[in-house]
């Protein structure tokens, strides 16, 4: 399931992320995103809405790649995975988080930025994490640094990412894919311009297959 997950996720290269204030707007978002060309989303879990959006995504677009972004509690694990949730991702790593969600199979990307963190997440058999906020904790250098003796993980680097420097992550070998919301803007979603946000997802759909070829 998981190694299934990151083929997907490598594949689309561009993973957005959505901050929701209102559950209405799940559904027409998602199928902006779908037809856009990225038919994923992480829906951060800063809202009262995420989890309601997530099940109205989940249940329009079962094949639709939906996870649960800023996790802080096993609460929210088990919340998130019963609205539709695939996939948990957490801003930091929280050991109590990722063993939970490893235990009940639940594919899981914890926020890593130091060596320590790293060899945390290696030492559980995680192949994926998350990098945030990429941008303030050295970006595309600072993968490089940490894949060097971490030979196999792979990065999903988040914040600050945007279509002027995706092409700097993309060519790293090291990075799957990276979160953005560039595409989906808080004020986009919330003036309902979701014909906007289809274009902007398409354009970064097809910056993702000339970056990768």
């Amino acid at each position: 399931m998981a190694e299934e997950m990151q083929v997907k996720i490598q594949e689309m290269g561009v993973v957005p992320v959505v901050v929701l204030e209102n559950a209405a707007d799940a559904e027409p978002l998602a199928k902006a995103l779908c037809e856009g060309g990225l038919p994923c989303a992480e829906v951060t879990f800063r809202t009262a809405a995420a989890e309601e959006s997530i099940r109205i995504m989940a249940q329009a677009y079962p094949d639709m790649l939906i996870g649960a972004g800023t996790v802080l509690t096993k609460d929210q694990v088990d919340r998130a995975v019963a609205a539709g949730a695939k996939f948990i991702v957490s801003p930091g790593f929280d050991p109590e988080i990722v063993d939970y969600c490893l235990e009940k199979e639940i594919p899981v990307f914890p926020g890593c930025v130091t060596p320590s963190e790293v060899a945390q997440a290696v030492k559980r058999g995680l192949k994926v994490v998350k990098f945030f906020p990429a941008e303030q904790f050295g970006g595309v250098n600072t993968i490089k640094a940490l894949s060097a003796p971490y030979v196999g993980l792979k990065f999903m680097p988040t914040g600050g990412v945007n279509a002027g420097n995706l092409k700097s992550y993309l060519t790293c070998p090291a990075i799957i894919a990276c979160g953005g919301s560039w595409m989906v803007k808080g004020a986009l979603i919330k003036e309902g311009k979701f014909d906007e946000i289809r274009t902007m997802t398409a354009e970064a759909a097809a910056l993702v297959k000339e970056i990768r070829g």
